[in-house]
């Protein structure tokens, strides 16, 4: 690879996995990879870090770069856009930023929730609302001035309800409820017991309660949900109609932090329980969202998320439409 023709290295790093992409100054995909998850969260910024420097090191040597420095990588392109899971406050975005820094692989870096990445990947230009529903849900805005608005998103105690983990709690609070008539018949519980091979929703609980189950087996049942729902199911669907409710609250809300009028701001939908494109969920948020936001338009992220953060790289550096054009076209090809 010759100095100067790569631009950015994009990560997006999630709890699950991590995407490193090596993206040239003419928006080509110079090298890209998928390695295991590298949240601060789960092995703290050290720990991140050095996960982080083995994956960029072989997106560097994929690449072509035989350079030689510090983490045997040396600097592979003048910027880092990292959009990173868990990123929520400004000071554990400085710190991360600063770990990257001292990687000594870029000149700048700049370390961000990945809900951003979510965000820049559904739009032509920067600015409007994000809102991803995956293990968990969050929610980011930018006005037209690159005024921000964003939520702490810690859970229940900072008032967030759905993604995988939220709904996987509902759905099998009333499928419990249902199977030992203390709320409404539903299928429900049937629906989670066959997933899991089980007798009864019963047996699913008590799995749970001895370890043989854990987070991230429930957090497989939204799919279970939206097939309840989609056959009818009265409490299946009151659950698809509450996690659209509150995609559309964060939406609306963040929206009027920033003083923004609805109309005409894009409302980009992304993380795996928008991803299973569920009608009934799609159909209850544009009705939703019409309400709670008028004039707004919910799109689906249509390319993935570290796409995003390889386009908020590209403005950095100050590329023109070109590059940022021949990147979203490829990774959508991809995606095809």
């Amino acid at each position: 690879m010759a100095d100067g023709q790569a631009a950015v290295l994009a990560i997006d790093g999630g709890n699950s996995k991590t995407d490193v992409a090596l993206i040239g100054w003419d928006g080509t995909v110079l090298a890209a990879l998928r390695g295991p998850g590298a949240s601060h969260e789960d092995f703290g910024i050290d720990g991140a870090l050095s996960r982080l420097a083995d994956m960029i090191q072989m997106v560097a040597k994929k690449a072509g770069f035989d350079g030689a420095g510090l983490n045997g990588a040396g600097v592979i392109a003048p910027h880092i856009s990292a959009c990173l899971a868990g990123a929520d406050l400004p000071e554990e975005e400085a710190a991360l930023t600063a770990a990257l820094l001292s990687g000594g692989w870029s000149e700048s870096a700049v370390a961000m929730n990945d809900t951003f990445a979510v965000l820049r990947g559904g739009v032509s230009e920067p600015g409007g609302v994000a809102v991803t529903c995956g293990a968990g849900i969050n929610c980011v805005a930018v006005a037209p001035d690159g005024t921000t608005a964003r939520y702490l998103a810690h859970g229940t105690m900072t008032g967030d309800w759905g993604g995988g983990w939220g709904l996987a709690q509902a759905i099998m609070w009333h499928a419990m409820r249902g199977w030992d008539g203390r709320g409404p018949a539903t299928a429900l519980g049937g629906a989670v017991a066959a997933h899991f091979g089980l007798a009864s929703v019963r047996d699913v609980a008590v799995a749970v309660h001895k370890g043989g189950l854990g987070e991230g087996d429930l957090i497989q049942l939204p799919g279970v949900l939206f097939a309840s729902a989609a056959g009818g199911d009265p409490v299946a669907r009151s659950l698809v109609e509450r996690q659209a409710t509150e995609i559309c609250v964060w939406a609306a809300a963040a929206m009027r932090q920033l003083g923004m009028a609805p109309a005409g701001v894009p409302v980009v939908l992304g993380g795996g329980v928008i991803e299973s494109r569920d009608p009934l969920l799609l159909a209850a948020v544009d009705r939703q969202l019409a309400a709670a936001a008028p004039g707004a338009t919910a799109r689906l992220l249509d390319v993935p998320p570290i796409a995003g953060a390889a386009l908020l790289g590209l403005d950095y550096v100050g590329a023109p439409t070109t590059p940022k054009l021949r990147l979203r076209a490829c990774y959508r090809q991809a995606t095809q």
